[in-house]
């Protein structure tokens, strides 16, 4: 199933919310907008796209109402999900986490470009598996731009099999916050400040 959101926050209205597929995106308040499952995804074969564009001047919160559980496929254990971010206003991202249950292999991927004027604040939650469980693989890259110039280039991968499986250490949760500009934050973890401005918190352990 391929599912497909787009946002776009202006100044003085409503944001606007086009959804096509299982993923659904709901108002509930002023600047604020929780996405919400209308079926179960993502299962291997999946793909989710969100795109966000926020206008100048306008301030948007983005939220989620329960947990995304990535779920394996009865062909392939892999499902995608990538966010497409523009931001020349505030936008706010922080969804409830994502669970990568079974076996499944669920990959994401951000771009975030910042223009002139765009403040941001992402979060990302990640669990692997689900009570008693430790199967399940998870990846995921963040690549961020503000004026054309460079701010981050990410790349993590969670759970079975990954880079950071291994005899010292096997972590199956994950969390990273991104701010720009601001350039430090109360956040937990290892704090990064970024060398063209904001920064970068990230955690790992066994549980959220």
């Amino acid at each position: 199933m391929l599912s497909e959101v787009l946002i776009v926050a202006s100044v003085g209205r409503a944001p606007r919310i086009e959804c096509v597929g299982g993923l659904a995106g709901r108002r509930t308040d002023a600047d604020t907008v929780h996405l919400i499952s209308a079926a179960a995804t993502p299962l291997g074969g999946d793909t989710i796209s969100i795109r966000v564009v926020v206008e100048a001047g306008a301030v948007l919160r983005v939220r989620s109402a329960a947990a995304t559980m990535a779920m394996p496929g009865t062909v392939t254990m892999e499902s995608r999900a990538t966010w497409d971010l523009e931001v020349h206003g505030h936008l706010d991202v922080d969804p409830q986490p994502t669970i990568v249950a079974g076996a499944a292999r669920h990959v994401t991927s951000t771009r975030l470009a910042l223009g002139e004027g765009g403040t941001v604040r992402v979060r990302e939650r990640v669990q692997i598996g689900r009570s008693h469980e430790r199967h399940g693989t998870w990846s995921g890259s963040m690549r961020a731009d503000a004026d054309a110039t460079p701010v981050l280039r990410h790349r993590v991968e969670l759970g079975a099999g990954s880079v950071t499986d291994d005899e010292l250490a096997s972590p199956r949760a994950y969390v990273s916050e991104l701010r720009y500009p601001q350039a430090e934050f109360d956040g937990a973890g290892t704090m990064l400040q970024l060398a063209a401005g904001g920064c970068l918190a990230t955690w790992q352990g066994d549980r959220l």
